[in-house]
C-alpha cells in the first residue's frame, strides 16, 4: 500500500516554459484535457475531434470553469474557408423585464441565473460539420475521467474552495462538488459516476437527450422545483448558429471575431484604433504603448456597453463599430499623454475555457466555452453531474437598452475564440484569453505582442497583462515594470497592482501560431495551460 507524503503546492520560484512545436497540436488550460485531444490525433482525427474531446474533458477536470451547462463559441479554419459558430444560450421565454422587477433584479447564482446552456449543442454541431471520428469516441476520455477520477490539480482546488463558499448553499451543488462536505483538496481524486453516465447519453443521442430527452425533463424539472421558469420547450426550441466571423485588418493580419452578442467586436475596434494610431514603433513594454492600448480599450468598451446585444436586437450594425472613419475619429480622441474618460460614439454611416487545436491537413480550431463565473450559477441538476451556467446575469434591467433582458434573447456574452489571418488568405494564429470581461482586452495584447511585435506565443501568454476597469482605473499584475506603472500614474491613470489569483482578474490565454509546416503553441501558467504536439 503506498503512503502519499504531504506535499507543499506552492511554487516559490521563478519558473519558465519554452514554446511547444508540432506539426500537430493542442492547447488547452489543463493538462488532462490537452492529451484527450492528443489521443484523437494520434487515433486518426483531425483538429475538431482534438479540441472536442478536449472541451468535453474539461467540464470533468476543469469544473471551476466550464461545465455540461456551459456556452461554447467556435472559429474553425477547415483548410479552405474560415467558419464562425454561435452556441450560446437564449433566455426563457417567461424572462420579462415585469418577471426580474417582481425579483427586484437578475441574480448571480440559482437558476433565475440560467440561459439554455449551449455547449451541448456546439460539440455536435462541430463535430456533424467537420469532424472525422465518432462522436461517441470524442467523450471516450471525459467519460473515463469523470468514472474513474483524476487528481485534482492546486490551481483548480484554489478555485474550487472559493465555488464552494460562494455556491455550497445552491440547490446540487453540495452533492455534485463537495462529497466530502467540502471542496476537494490538491492532489485527493474526484469522480463523479452521474457525469459519466450523462456524457454517455449525449454521446450516444448526439445532444437529443440534452434538448429535447430524459436531460432535459430533468432540467425544466429541477427548475420548477427551484423557482425557476427553464421548461422544456426552451430547451428544444435552442439552436447553435453558423455566423461567420465579422474582422477588422491589423497591420499585415485580418483579426476574426464572432459577431454579436460577443464582446469579440470590441477587440476589434481597439486593435482599427490602435492601427489608426501606428502602434508598433514604440517599445512593446514601455509607457507610450501601454497608454495607447488602454485608452484604444477603453473607447471600444464604452460603445461595447451601450451597444452590444443580441444581434437581432442591436440598434447598431457591427460593421458601423468597425469602419475606418469611425475608427479614426475614436482614435482621434487619444491624448497620447493624459488618460480619458470616454464615452460611447455615434457609430452611423454618413454623418465573454479557451483551447486551440491544429493539424498536419491544415485545420485549425479556435473554441472557447464557460460557465461565466467560475462554477456559474452554481446550480447542478441532480443525478446528472450538469452544472448550469450563469449567463443571465448578463443582461440589463435598463428600460429600453439594447440588452434589456426579454423573452427568448440572447445576452452580450463576454467568451469569445479570436483567429488572425494572412493579408493573404492564409491562417495565421488561433487565439483566445479566458476572465469575463478581461477577454477582448486579452486578445488585443495577444494580437499586438505575437502579430505586432513578434514575439512568440509563450512569451506572449507569459507577459504581464493590465485590465481597464472603468473611469480611469487600470489594474495590472504584479509582474508589470513598476517604472511604467508609476509613468502611468503621472499621465493620470489610476493604477492598482493585483496581487493574488490571476486566473480570476487576468486571465489565462491558448495560443496557437502556423509557421509554414509546422505550429508553435503558447499556454498560460496563470490556470494550469499545456500545450501538446507531435
Amino acid at each position: 500500500m503506498s503512503h502519499p507524503q504531504t506535499l507543499d503546492w506552492n511554487l516559490p520560484y521563478a519558473s519558465h516554459r519554452s514554446a511547444v512545436m508540432g506539426r500537430n497540436v493542442v492547447s488547452t488550460s489543463q493538462p488532462l484535457a490537452a492529451q484527450a485531444g492528443l489521443r484523437m490525433l494520434l487515433a486518426g482525427g483531425n483538429a475538431v475531434d482534438a479540441a472536442l474531446a478536449a472541451a468535453m474533458a474539461l467540464t470533468v477536470v476543469e469544473p471551476s470553469g466550464c461545465g455540461i451547462g456551459s456556452d461554447g463559441f467556435a472559429i474553425v479554419w477547415d483548410g479552405q474557408e474560415l467558419h464562425g459558430l454561435n452556441a450560446s444560450g437564449r433566455s426563457p421565454a417567461a424572462w420579462t423585464p415585469d418577471y426580474f422587477a417582481r425579483l427586484g433584479g437578475i441574480p448571480e447564482k440559482g437558476w433565475n441565473a440560467v440561459t439554455v446552456p449551449g455547449a451541448v449543442s456546439a460539440w455536435v454541431a462541430l463535430s456533424a460539420r467537420f469532424g472525422k471520428l465518432p462522436f461517441e469516441q470524442l467523450a471516450q476520455p471525459a467519460i473515463d475521467y469523470a468514472r474513474h477520477g483524476f487528481p485534482v490539480s492546486p490551481t483548480i482546488a484554489r478555485l474550487w474552495e472559493l465555488g464552494a463558499a460562494k455556491l455550497g448553499d445552491q440547490p446540487g451543488f453540495a452533492e455534485c462538488f463537495m462529497p466530502q462536505g467540502r471542496a476537494l483538496r490538491a492532489g485527493e481524486v474526484f469522480r463523479s459516476e452521474v457525469h459519466a453516465r450523462t456524457l454517455e447519453l449525449i454521446a450516444a443521442t448526439r445532444g437529443e437527450a440534452f434538448y429535447r430527452g430524459e436531460l432535459a425533463e430533468k432540467m425544466a424539472a429541477h427548475a420548477r422545483a427551484h423557482g425557476g421558469a427553464m421548461t422544456v420547450d426552451d430547451l428544444a426550441a435552442h439552436r447553435a448558429d453558423w455566423v461567420g466571423t465579422v474582422s477588422q485588418r491589423f497591420g499585415d493580419s485580418v483579426i476574426h471575431e464572432i459577431p454579436p452578442n460577443g464582446q469579440g467586436i470590441a477587440a476589434l475596434m481597439a486593435l482599427g484604433m490602435l492601427d489608426a494610431l501606428g502602434v508598433g514603433a514604440q517599445p512593446l513594454d514601455g509607457v507610450d504603448s501601454m497608454h495607447l492600448q488602454i485608452e484604444a480599450m477603453k473607447l471600444a468598451f464604452a460603445d461595447l456597453h451601450q451597444y452590444n446585444a443580441d444581434i437581432d436586437h442591436m440598434r447598431v450594425a457591427p460593421a458601423d463599430l468597425l469602419r475606418a472613419e469611425y475608427l479614426r475619429e475614436r482614435a482621434a480622441l487619444i491624448d497620447p499623454q493624459r488618460a480619458g474618460s470616454p464615452t460611447y460614439g455615434a457609430p452611423r454611416p454618413g454623418g465573454t475555457v479557451y483551447l486551440a487545436a491544429a493539424d498536419a491537413q491544415g485545420m485549425m480550431v479556435s473554441f472557447i466555452q464557460s460557465n461565466y463565473m467560475g462554477f456559474g450559477s452554481g446550480v447542478v441538476v441532480p443525478g446528472t453531474g450538469i452544472s448550469l451556467q450563469n449567463r443571465g446575469h448578463g443582461f440589463s434591467t435598463e428600460s429600453g437598452h439594447a440588452n434589456e433582458v426579454g423573452p427568448r434573447k440572447r445576452p452580450s456574452h463576454t467568451i469569445i475564440p479570436a483567429f488572425a489571418m494572412h493579408a493573404d488568405g492564409t491562417p495565421q494564429m488561433a487565439f483566445g484569453v479566458m476572465g469575463g470581461p478581461m477577454q477582448s482586452q486579452g486578445h488585443v495584447q495577444m494580437a499586438l505582442r505575437a502579430l505586432r511585435y513578434g514575439q512568440n506565443p509563450q512569451a506572449a501568454a507569459d507577459a504581464p497583462r493590465w485590465r481597464v476597469t472603468g473611469g480611469k482605473g487600470v489594474a495590472v499584475e504584479p509582474a508589470f515594470d513598476a517604472a511604467v506603472v508609476e509613468q502611468l500614474r503621472a499621465r493620470g491613470h489610476e493604477v492598482t497592482v493585483e496581487a493574488g489569483n490571476g486566473v480570476f482578474a487576468f486571465g489565462g490565454a491558448q495560443l496557437v501560431l502556423r509557421q509554414g509546416d509546422i505550429y508553435v503553441a503558447g499556454s498560460d501558467p496563470r490556470k494550469d495551460g499545456c500545450a501538446v504536439a507531435f
